[in-house]
């Protein structure tokens, strides 16, 4: 008994995180009062006392020997150049809680939630709105192209410019509007939203802002804001995708006939999202320095700069056809071109800043503009799907009364919710000057992913309707452009597989990157307090796990209507903390290049994120619609995190042994089929559904497909008791199964409808028929179309 007790103790040391003394306090109190020791064992007892108490003790005979031997035994994990950029081009934020057993609820609660402006309102409301007017998807499709005027628009009214300040001649747009405006964009047209979003997350202004010379922002930013310019960024080649460092395209130094120091370019880019049309191209090179003409190595990294398209030796002429989707998409080839040192981003003090300028850059387009497109047309498909399948109906019944289809739209619905609130999260973090590059990879993977799901389940509940094209087709072109989203910025495999939980554990983890550079430079004090305090973790992260374990998350005080979640997610941190170090236990440097290991552990990271996002919104606007919602999302990922678990602990060594025990004791299970129920009959209530799909656009045109959907469900819904009546008609065999028509006037006719009620079904029925209808064509009509 008295084991057990001493073993209690240790837990709730280890739970409450008490310091190492403490631990040597109770050992020592313990084994006075129930332990018959001896002598020797008070002497060896003080001496590791004194030895690991005091830290100068401990850094001469534990720390010193322990650094000595990862040195010998090359154990140091190797952080290239490369790794080191992109570690240092973001910030720590709420992921880190991951890595620390803990979450800080309070700290999530008070994250500042960023509203737009009255000015920024209005730009949604006017400018965005007059732009998706001018045009539609179909038209776009069939020109392969924007109209002059579509064009002239979006230059005079700076939609390229909405980053850009004010002070530069841009909109100075916050970032949560630019992803508001791209959200309704990519409502009306993908092809409005890529040529918007590019310019303003993934180019020369941004990199010119934060790391150009006051020349360079006087010269070049005014005329990007009003597109004078019009900016691409050159950066993927056929060799160099993800891997951005093993670019070829080159810059070498030389001497003109002047004695300038010149660089003579030569490049071959590929995938440049308006490449073609481009007047500034910015450019990824290496740059080299073979007669070391500024004194420096020969070698000076990777480079970025602004190249005019115009110059000689630049060839843009040609264009990519990305799944038909006509966004300007294009190789870039550059043969001898030849450009100042002015001409690079930060001038001289900018050589061989590009890598880090790039992974900035990138992480920005992770974290808003995909995810904003994911939104957007998940709030399309959504209020698609809801409003069809309420209208359309199969055995005498609407199809959304139908158990799978109310699967799937549920699913749509709880990822519509959970899109816009881990976006509203990361934008509200990004516009409060944090920069976290690890949620932005979380973002990017999981938008685009999500979205696929979302498409796909849409597709199929609307069946032949979204298969065939025409103007009438709302969603076939986002389904054709899904692999775009999926593939850009870094493919989805490797943004899983490498970067969320790769990038995350040297970077997010509270020791380990300490640890790292204080072996790298021998600082064996400083590795003795990370060392040290990452075993103080282990300790607390493993007493956590046994405690939440066997209370199943109840012992984690928590309060709110979510407060089950809030403990469940307390539980999986404690785990993921003490799995996390586990493995690298186990594995050491290998966990790097178990790719599939560290997928899983990235994907109770990101769930992990995604459920802290979907709390917080859940808080921040309360409703008992949004509660359903949240508990399918939270039930989902907590699933998802449960699926994780179980295939980490069966591919890490010797505790396959636990599987069986995290199998009888998980995190959730997916939700019940009832749950999906009551999402669907909460998403028949106007209201709600508008609520879920606000900003996307609603044209002002009564015959846009999407504006009749509407009026075909308000109407159907006013004539709900009709249709009623003429169904028990029917049903009765009051009145004989004829033509609508017919079968409504022998209504009248019987005096079980008013004549007001017949003009009513009838236009209700009419938008009906032309809502469930396919676009067809005459042939000839047929072979000209695109």
């Amino acid at each position: 008994m008295e084991t057990i007790i001493f073993l209690l103790i240790l837990l709730i040391l280890g739970f409450f995180a008490f310091p190492l003394y403490s631990y040597f306090a109770i050992i020592g109190v313990y084994s006075f009062i129930f332990f018959d020791v001896g002598a020797l064992y008070w002497i060896i007892f003080f001496a590791l006392a004194a030895v690991f108490t005091f830290q100068p003790f401990r850094v001469k005979f534990v720390s010193s020997k322990l650094v000595k031997f990862i040195q010998e035994k090359g154990l140091l994990p190797n952080i290239s150049a490369t790794e080191e950029a992109a570690l240092q081009a973001g910030t720590n934020w709420v992921e880190s809680n991951f890595f620390k057993a803990e979450v800080d609820f309070k700290e999530i609660k008070e994250q500042k939630v960023i509203e737009l402006t009255e000015e920024e309102q209005s730009f949604i409301d006017n400018e965005v709105n007059e732009l998706c007017e001018m045009t539609t998807d179909w038209e776009i499709f069939q020109n392969r192209d924007f109209s002059p005027e579509v064009w002239k628009f979006i230059k005079e009214k700076k939609f390229f410019g909405m980053i850009i300040p004010k002070e530069y001649g841009g909109l100075g747009f916050s970032a949560t509007t630019h992803s508001h405006v791209i959200e309704k964009l990519v409502s009306r047209s993908q092809v409005l939203a890529i040529t918007v979003m590019v310019p303003n997350s993934l180019g020369p202004a941004e990199l010119i802002l934060k790391h150009g010379t006051q020349a360079q922002k006087d010269k070049y930013l005014n005329d990007l804001a009003i597109g004078k310019q019009v900016p691409c960024f050159g950066l993927t080649e056929p060799n160099a995708g993800s891997d951005a460092t093993s670019i070829t395209s080159n810059g070498i130094l030389f001497k003109d006939e002047n004695g300038e120091i010149k660089i003579r370019l030569n490049f071959e880019k590929r995938y440049i999202t308006l490449g073609n049309i481009a007047t500034l191209i910015g450019l990824a090179f290496t740059l080299s320095d073979p007669d070391k003409l500024l004194g420096k190595e020969e070698n000076l990294g990777i480079t970025f700069g602004l190249i005019d398209s115009k110059l000689q030796g630049v060839d843009n002429s040609k264009r990519h056809d990305p799944l038909g989707i006509p966004f300007v998409n294009s190789p870039i080839y550059g043969k001898d071109v030849v450009i100042g040192l002015e001409d690079i981003i930060g001038e001289e003090k900018g050589i061989g800043k590009g890598w880090q300028m790039l992974v900035e850059s990138l992480s920005i387009g992770r974290g808003i503009s995909l995810p904003s497109v994911s939104l957007g047309g998940s709030k399309l498909a959504l209020n698609v799907l809801a409003s069809y399948s309420s209208l359309r109906e199969q055995f005498g019944l609407s199809i959304d009364h139908f158990e799978g289809v109310e699967e799937k739209i549920a699913k749509v619905a709880a990822f519509t919710y959970l899109l816009n609130a881990s976006r509203n999260y990361t934008l509200d973090a990004i516009d409060d000057d944090v920069r976290p590059g690890v949620v932005n990879s979380i973002m990017k993977y999981h938008a685009t992913e999500k979205f696929r799901e979302v498409i796909n389940d849409s597709m199929d509940v609307l069946g032949g309707s979204a298969i065939m094209r025409g103007k009438g087709n709302l969603l076939a072109h986002a389904y054709f452009a899904l692999p775009i989203s999926i593939t850009v910025e870094g493919a989805n495999i490797l943004t899983r597989n490498l970067m969320q939980f790769g990038q995350g554990l040297i970077k997010s983890h509270p020791y380990i990157y300490t640890q790292i550079n204080a072996l790298k430079n021998n600082n064996i004090e400083s590795f003795d307090k990370a060392f040290f305090s990452h075993i103080g973790l282990v300790t607390n992260a493993f007493a956590k796990t046994i405690v939440y374990n066997f209370t199943r998350g109840h012992a984690s005080c928590q309060k709110g209507d979510l407060k089950r979640y809030k403990q469940k997610l307390v539980w999986v941190s404690a785990e993921f903390t003490f799995l996390t170090n586990l493995a690298l236990l186990i594995l050491g440097p290998a966990l790097k290049k178990r790719e599939n290991i560290s997928a899983r552990f990235g994907d109770i990271l990101s769930n992990c994120y995604l459920i802290t996002a979907t709390i917080r919104e859940y808080e921040n606007n309360p409703s008992e619609e949004n509660k359903n919602l949240v508990d399918y999302i939270c039930q989902y990922c907590f699933n998802d995190i449960q699926i994780a678990r179980e295939e980490i602990i069966s591919n890490i060594g010797f505790i396959g042994f636990l599987l069986p025990l995290v199998k009888v004791n998980p995190f959730a299970i997916k939700a019940k089929d009832s749950l999906n129920a009551k999402i669907v009959k909460s998403l028949r209530n106007k209201e709600t559904l508008d609520n879920l799909t606000s900003n996307i656009f609603i044209s002002s045109d009564s015959d846009d497909k999407l504006v009749k959907i509407q009026d075909a469900v308000r109407l159907n819904k006013e004539n709900e008791g009709n249709f009623k009546i003429l169904k028990d008609a029917i049903k009765n065999k009051t009145i004989k199964k004829d033509s609508f028509e017919n079968m409504i006037n022998e209504l009248q006719e019987k005096e079980l409808i008013s004549k007001d009620a017949v003009l009513s079904m009838k236009l209700a029925h009419t938008l009906k028929q032309e809502v469930i209808a396919v676009d067809s064509f005459k042939l000839d009509e047929y072979k000209a179309s695109r």
